[in-house]
C-alpha cells in the first residue's frame, strides 16, 4: 500500500510538471508612468511659473496701474495709460511701419527660402553643403547680424567700397541714412537672417511630395514651371502656411535687428513698434510701456488670425 501511495504522489507530480504548475517566484508587476513620482517635475514647473507664466499674467495687471519711475509705490490706473498711448501721434505711425516691415519680411524670407529650396534640392554633396551654409545665418545672433550689416552699409562701408571699385568713381550711398529705401533694406537683412530656416521648411515639402503625381504629370507633357505652378506649389501649401505665419509673427515682435542696424532712423522711418515701447520704457514710463505691449499683442492677433485662417483654407482646398 505505501508503495503505491508513493507512486500515485510521484504521478501526480509528474503531472503537475507537466502542465506547468510547479511553484514559480511572483514576477514583479512592471512600473507604468502613473508610477512615477510626479514632483520629479516641479523644477522644470518653477521655472515655467516664475520666468515665463507669471510676467505674462503681470503683463495684462500692469498696463492698468501707475507703475513708473516717478512714483514709489503701485496703484491702479485705469484706462489711463490705454488713453495716453491713444492719444500719441507716433503710435499709429509705428503700427503702420510695423505693419509693413512684417509684409515685406515675409515677402523676402519666404521668397529667398523657397528659391534656395529649388536650387538645392538634389542632394549632392555640393548641395548639402550650401544648405548648411546658407542654414548658418539662423543660428548666428541677430544683434550680431544687425551690427555686421550696420558696418557692411555704412557709407563708408565695403559696399561702397566695392561699388567705388567697380564704378571707377567713389559712391557714398546711404544705404541705412535714406528716408526711402532704409526700411526695405533693414528688411532684407531680416530676410537674409532667417531664409535658412525657410528654406528647411521647404525642402522638407518638396521631399514629401508623392514621386507618382510628378511622374504623371511629366508623362502627360507638363514642362518643369507648369509641374511647379500646377502640383508642386499647391502641395506646398502647409509649408507656405508655416513659414509665412512665422515671418509675419516674428517680424512683428522684432527688435534687435532694427535696434543693431538704425535704431529706428533716420527720422523715425524704421521704428517699429518695439523701439518705440523700448524708448517709453527707457524714459521710466513702465506702465505706458506695458500698456503697449498689451497694445501689440492685440495687434498681432487681430493681424495674424486671419492670415492663419486663410492659409488653412487654402490648404484644405488643394
Amino acid at each position: 500500500m505505501a508503495d503505491t501511495a508513493t507512486v500515485g504522489v510521484t504521478d501526480a507530480n509528474s503531472r503537475k510538471q507537466a502542465h506547468g504548475s510547479t511553484p514559480h517566484t511572483p514576477r514583479r508587476r512592471p512600473r507604468t508612468r502613473s508610477d512615477q513620482p510626479w514632483w520629479f517635475a516641479l523644477p522644470a514647473l518653477a521655472v515655467f511659473g516664475v520666468f515665463f507664466l507669471l510676467p505674462n499674467l503681470l503683463n495684462f495687471v500692469y498696463p492698468f496701474t501707475n507703475w513708473s519711475a516717478f512714483h514709489s509705490d503701485i496703484r491702479f490706473a485705469g484706462l489711463s495709460n490705454i488713453r495716453s498711448i491713444l492719444q500719441d501721434g507716433s503710435m499709429l505711425r509705428d503700427i503702420r511701419i510695423t505693419v509693413e516691415y512684417a509684409v515685406l519680411v515675409a515677402l523676402f524670407q519666404n521668397g529667398f527660402g523657397l528659391a534656395l529650396a529649388l536650387l538645392l534640392e538634389r542632394d549632392t554633396r555640393f548641395n548639402r553643403f550650401f544648405r548648411a551654409v546658407f542654414f548658418l545665418p539662423v543660428l548666428i545672433s541677430a544683434l550680431a547680424v544687425g551690427y555686421i550689416f550696420r558696418a557692411l552699409l555704412a557709407q563708408d562701408g565695403a559696399l561702397n567700397s566695392v561699388l567705388s571699385s567697380l564704378a571707377g568713381h567713389q559712391v557714398d550711398t546711404p544705404w541705412l541714412g535714406s528716408t526711402t529705401w532704409t526700411l526695405v533694406v533693414v528688411t532684407l537683412v531680416h530676410g537674409w537672417k532667417w531664409m535658412g530656416l525657410a528654406m528647411l521648411i521647404y525642402l522638407a515639402g518638396l521631399k514629401s511630395m508623392p514621386g507618382d503625381v510628378l511622374e504623371a504629370a511629366r508623362i502627360d507633357g507638363a514642362g518643369g514651371w507648369r509641374t511647379f505652378w500646377s502640383i508642386r506649389f499647391p502641395l506646398l501649401a502647409p509649408a507656405v502656411t508655416f513659414n509665412v505665419t512665422t515671418a509675419l509673427i516674428g517680424s512683428m515682435n522684432t527688435f534687435d535687428i532694427v535696434q543693431a542696424t538704425t535704431a529706428g532712423g533716420p527720422g523715425s522711418e524704421t521704428e517699429v513698434f518695439n523701439i518705440y515701447m523700448f524708448r517709453v520704457f527707457g524714459q521710466g514710463l513702465y506702465a505706458q510701456a506695458s500698456a503697449m505691449s498689451l497694445v501689440l499683442f492685440l495687434i498681432v492677433v487681430v493681424l495674424a488670425v486671419p492670415v492663419i485662417v486663410g492659409l488653412r483654407r487654402r490648404e484644405n482646398n488643394q
